[in-house]
This record gives structure tokens, sequence and C-alpha cells, in this order.
């Protein structure tokens, strides 16, 4: 017989993605994006560690819901500061559960920087700032009495974010297709882009003005995003990443193709009906964010051949 005691316990649930999302009247949006850890403790536990009892234990799957479910029904300004949403969480939980001795909530926070265009902040369109990486390699091959240069630049990690102005829709269905059309939905990517240089006189290439190439490839990656009023750009990932290499290829005479690769990080409306409440289609305020699986979107663009544009 177990003779044992227990000295501390504490459970609960980790890692609970959450991103709530508020939307003004005037078309300004506001995002908070919080991994959020619950902890409950208290004796009325213990036989739940000692009998096998679990009367008393409150599902760490129910604790992941009552965050999702004060994201929604909390009033924003109580969301969006992280220590009040914390303390709102920890506070329900004892509340709520006689047995609760202490409820213990951490959140960490993975903020997004409003994107700015004519030093103006966009309503609806975030990016996390310098968290990208920069990066090069050359290639130069002998050919003949010369040399042949080809050098790709690029970067990757940037991640970008919109809460609307981003749709799905009109694609191919069959008795294998479960996810629903969306006429608006929250489109988040990590980007990798890589563009191509191509010359047989390394002199001339190395006089590229590289510095304003990398930044006029970001600047219209996030413009692209957020600002290209066209609809169809914004139709799916892939007409937006063919616009953005597009502009670059416009802008830049010296490259010679973009390659872009976007991981399609979903983020899902929370299904809150069973709580009573509408959080789907047009009440979407409160999202779980899905690292895994993720759409993955590729393509290399390039000026078509000579006569025929």
């Amino acid at each position: 017989m177990e003779t044992s005691i227990i000295k501390s316990q504490a459970y609960g649930k980790d890692r609970v993605r959450i991103v709530r999302v508020v939307r003004r009247a005037d078309g300004w949006q506001e995002i908070a994006d919080y991994s959020v850890c619950v902890l409950l403790s208290g004796e009325a536990f213990e036989s739940s560690y000692t009998k096998g009892d679990n009367k008393l234990v409150v599902a760490t799957d129910s604790q992941k819901n009552i965050v999702y479910y004060l994201g929604k029904t909390l009033p924003p300004c109580r969301v969006m500061v992280p220590e009040v949403f914390a303390s709102e969480i920890a506070a329900f939980m004892v509340k709520k559960y006689s047995h609760v001795t202490t409820c213990h909530v951490k959140i960490i926070t993975k903020p997004w920087e409003r994107m700015q265009f004519d030093s103006k902040g966009h309503p609806h369109s975030f990016c996390r700032e310098g968290k990208e990486t920069r990066w090069t390699e050359a290639f130069v091959t002998r050919k003949g009495d010369g040399l042949g240069v080809r050098m790709n630049s690029g970067f990757y990690d940037l991640e970008v974010l919109k809460t609307t102005n981003s749709s799905f829709t009109d694609f191919w269905r069959d008795e294998l297709t479960t996810l629903p059309e969306m006429a608006d939905r929250v489109l988040s990517t990590k980007v990798l882009c890589q563009w191509t240089f191509v010359s047989d006189d390394l002199e001339t290439l190395q006089k590229t003005p590289f510095n304003r190439v990398f930044a006029g490839a970001k600047r219209n990656t996030l413009d692209a995003l957020a600002n290209d009023p066209r609809a169809w750009v914004h139709a799916s990932v892939q007409s937006t990443l063919y616009v953005m290499a597009d502009r670059i290829l416009n802008d830049f005479a010296e490259v010679d193709d973009v390659y872009y690769a976007l991981p399609n990080i979903h983020y899902f409306p929370f299904d809150l009906s069973k709580l009573g409440l509408k959080n789907l289609q047009s009440d979407a305020e409160v999202y779980m964010p899905i690292a895994d699986p993720s759409g993955y979107i590729t393509a290399t663009i390039s000026r078509p051949p000579k006569g025929k544009i």
C-alpha cells in the first residue's frame, strides 16, 4: 500500500494558442496573439493522484474551452492586455470551481507590429518586424575566357498576418472535401522570398544596388498583401504570391526571376456553439492558430520570352 504524500501538485492546459481580433466600425482592427498556460491546484485534487478518483477533475480540455470562451465574451479591453486577461481567466476558474484553491495562468505574448505605409499604420495588416533573415549565395563558373555568375538573394521567416481581405472560395469540391468556403478569413504566412541575378560580367553585377533590391522586394511583398485594391489578388495565397513577384520583376530589371514559398498558417475560428456562442463565419472574433499541418504554396515567376508579352 502506498504511503507517500503529495507535497505539491498542479495540472492544467499549456500552450493554448488564442488570437483575438477587435474590429472597429471605422475599419481599424487590432490583434492580440497569446500562448496561455492554465494550472489548477488544491487539496481536492489529491485523490485523483492517490486513488484514481477523477470526480473533481476539471478536464484540461474544459480549461482550454474557458480560455476561448472568455476571449469571446469579455470586453476587448479585458482581453487585449495580457495581464488583465490572465487575471480574468484565473479569477473565473477559482470562482466557478469552489474546490480549486489556486489557478495559475501564464500568458506569453506573440506581438504583431502594424505595417506602415507612408508613415501611416495599416488598418488590418501586421508583421513581426526584424525577424526575417536576409541571405545570399553566389555561383561563379568559368566560361571560356570569362566567368558566368548566378546569384540568389532573398529573405526568410518574415511573418505577416492580416485579419481580413483574404478569401478562399470556388475551389474543387468532391466527396472527400470537408473544408468550407471562406469569403473572408485571417491570412498568415512566414515568407520565404528569393530572387536571382544572372550575368556574364561579374564587375557589372557587383554594381547592382543590392540593398535597394532587398528593401524593394520586402516592400512589394507587404504592399501587395495589404494594399492591392483588386479582389482577385486576395482570392488565394497563389494569386497574392503572383502579384508580389510581378511587382519585384517590374521594379528591378536586374532580377531574372523570383521564387516564393508561403506556408499558409491557418487561423480557424474556434467553434463556441457548444457554449452557446456564435463565433463562426461573420461572427468570428476568436481564433485557434494551427501550425501543423499547413498549406504550402510555391512558385517561380519570371518574365515572358521576348516577343510573347
